[in-house]
């Protein structure tokens, strides 16, 4: 309960209850025991590209006005990344067709990156996918020990893989295939 009601805070603190052009957005997924919550702006294209709004080489808040937030419940690999338990802000790095996904220590606006609070970065191929006005997270691919956060904005997608890292209390009762 006290999971659920720390996303719920943080949700309640974007935007202050006021309509936004980019509008809020929670995804949660569990993945065996462990949840995954992700709290985002949703930016939308509004007839600009996806090469303007992401620019190549430079940091991006993987979303729109405060820090994208990833919530995690138990420890997890993201992309080849351990990450433990706990809050962090969710930054990109968009190169050569790949996406650099920062996972980051410090909750802020979004554009107050700072690398000193990098906890992890892991890289990812960035795959074509169906056309989304909107940037979007989403998950797919799910089984009881893993499953892919998509980022999806443009015409393409970046399938970021996670896996939760289990302890012997957790692998009993779970078939690992």
């Amino acid at each position: 309960m006290l999971f659920a009601a720390s996303s719920l805070a943080i949700a309640q603190k974007r935007g202050g209850g006021k309509a936004r052009p980019s509008p809020n957005a929670i995804v949660s997924q569990t993945i065996g025991t462990t949840v995954v919550t992700v709290t985002y702006g949703r930016p939308g294209l509004k007839g600009r590209t996806l090469e303007t709004m992401v620019p190549e080489g430079e940091v991006w808040r993987t979303g729109a006005n405060e820090s994208t937030a990833i919530t995690l419940s138990g420890a997890v690999m993201i992309g080849d990344a351990r990450i433990e338990a706990g809050t962090y802000s969710i930054y990109s790095l968009p190169h050569d067709g790949n996406l650099t996904i920062i996972i980051n220590s410090k909750m802020s606006w979004g554009t107050q990156y700072d690398a000193a609070m990098d906890v992890a970065r892991t890289t990812i191929p960035a795959e074509d996918g169906a056309f989304e006005e909107w940037f979007r997270i989403d998950f797919d691919e799910l089984s009881n020990t893993s499953a892919n956060m998509n980022l999806r904005w443009g015409d393409k997608v970046v399938p970021v893989p996670i896996t939760v890292i289990l302890v012997p209390a957790t692998i009993d009762g779970l078939k690992i295939e």
